[in-house]
């Protein structure tokens, strides 16, 4: 396979993938649970550290398994093909089919006001999935020129309107004790499973890790590159949300991002910023769109999905077909609230197995082979915050987790269901 993108366009998909849905509607929910800005705001200071310890665990990973395919490869070659099988489904399900319907779903609500409010959000949904799927279905090139470029402006309008509302934030800012005291730890643990869900997206790099030039070099940085970049912007930009309006007028509510533009500068500014908004989105729903379909391919190759859904030419036509599928379905058929718990929880599990994975590595060919930055605390605490919030997850809304666990049960039996086909490989570790 060519290796053709480099540390910009590696670190442009991190970025594109994990501005999206979750920093736009997370908070509104949160402050919904948590009752103030300061502990909504802690958390995403937290789930930054958080992401960033799981990016640094991924990197070490990435650097001694530079094949793409994310956590299916991962997982096959540190602990067992069916581990790997399993977080390939998950993959699927939950780490981009449902996703993608959430930033649509989303996109809908916020360019309903732009293009009418007659326009109904599955149809605004499923037109931004068909397009990103004809974007990065048919060529490589012109798919990533668009989301590079994309990215860019992104950035670019993120940082005017941080300009914009920064300057109020300071005055209005309450880091007492006071403030920060009293929190719950149950609802404050949901509000980092849903955190977890807005950073999703800092592993993008490792699942087209197979087109990454120089991989040992540009993979690793990606990682930590996009993820300090959206930690810095995420932390501003909720800062900017909840002490721009009234706490009152923002629980509960998916467009936080709007309504605060709204407060700061009126009408024109809020379709302004639900523009900016839209504009995050298809970027989001065109990352995932283009890194998805990598890891069935990557499945279909080695026998464990239908063969067709393998690569051809430079791009996974097939395969991205079949994304555009799932995604317009779950489009039709689920919520906002529900799917952000599921999809939360469900790919914490799948980034805890890998980077258990990546300390058995580590203990099975040594230190010199499987180096990890700040070990062993980055990874621990990956895992400690990881699954802790997972299991406050499971006590606080146990009809998502149950989605989450029954999604890797369906891979499991999957799997056994698949195993007495013959013609099968599975992703080996190289020399």
């Amino acid at each position: 396979m060519e290796r053709r993108l480099g540390l910009g366009s590696a670190t442009a998909l991190v970025i594109a993938n994990m501005i999206g849905v979750g920093v736009f509607t997370t908070s509104g929910f949160a402050l919904a649970d948590l009752g103030r800005a300061e502990p909504v705001l802690l958390a995403w200071l937290l789930g930054g550290a958080v992401a960033m310890c799981g990016a640094l665990s991924y990197g070490a990973l990435a650097r001694r398994i530079p094949v793409s395919g994310g956590e299916y490869t991962f997982l096959s070659a540190t602990i067992h093909p069916l581990a790997g099988f399993v977080a390939g489904w998950v993959s699927m399900l939950a780490g981009f089919t449902a996703p993608i319907a959430v930033a649509a779903l989303t996109l809908a609500a916020y360019l309903s006001p732009l293009v009418g409010e007659g326009a109904k959000a599955p149809w605004i949904g499923t037109a931004a999935v068909l397009g990103a799927g004809l974007a990065h279905g048919l060529r490589l090139r012109p798919g990533i020129a668009a989301q590079n470029a994309a990215v860019c402006l992104e950035l670019f309008l993120i940082t005017g309107f941080l300009l914009l509302g920064l300057h109020a934030v300071p005055e209005r800012l309450d880091l007492s004790a006071r403030a920060l005291g009293g929190i719950d730890p149950g609802a404050f643990a949901v509000t980092l499973v849903w955190i977890s869900f807005s950073y999703s997206g800092w592993n993008a790099a490792v699942y087209l890790a197979g087109e990454v030039r120089d991989p040992a070099r540009n993979l690793a940085r990606s990682l930590w590159l996009g993820t300090v970049m959206v930690t810095v912007a995420y932390v501003a930009l909720n800062a900017v949300f909840l002490l721009s309006a009234p706490a009152a007028a923002l629980a509960g509510r998916a467009d936080v991002a709007a309504v605060a533009a709204g407060a700061l500068g009126g009408a024109p500014l809020r379709q302004a910023v639900s523009a900016l908004v839209s504009l995050a989105l298809l970027g989001s729903i065109s990352a995932m769109m283009m890194a998805g379909p990598r890891v069935y391919a990557r499945m279909a190759e080695d026998g464990l999905l239908p063969r067709p859904l393998g690569r051809t030419q430079d791009v996974p036509t097939a395969a991205v077909v079949l994304q555009v599928v799932l995604a317009v379905t779950v489009v039709w058929l689920s919520g906002l609230r529900a799917l952000l718990g599921y999809v939360g929880f469900t790919l914490g599990l799948s980034s805890a197995a890998t980077v258990a994975g990546l300390l058995r590595l580590r203990w099975r060919e040594g230190v010199a082979r499987v180096p990890i930055p700040g070990y062993p605390l980055v990874p621990l605490i990956y895992l400690v915050v990881t699954l802790g919030s997972a299991c406050f997850m499971a006590l606080r809304a146990p009809g998502e987790a149950a989605m989450g666990l029954l999604t890797a049960a369906t891979g499991l039996l999957l799997w056994f269901w698949l195993h007495r086909s013959p013609g099968r490989r599975h992703p080996r570790l190289g020399p």
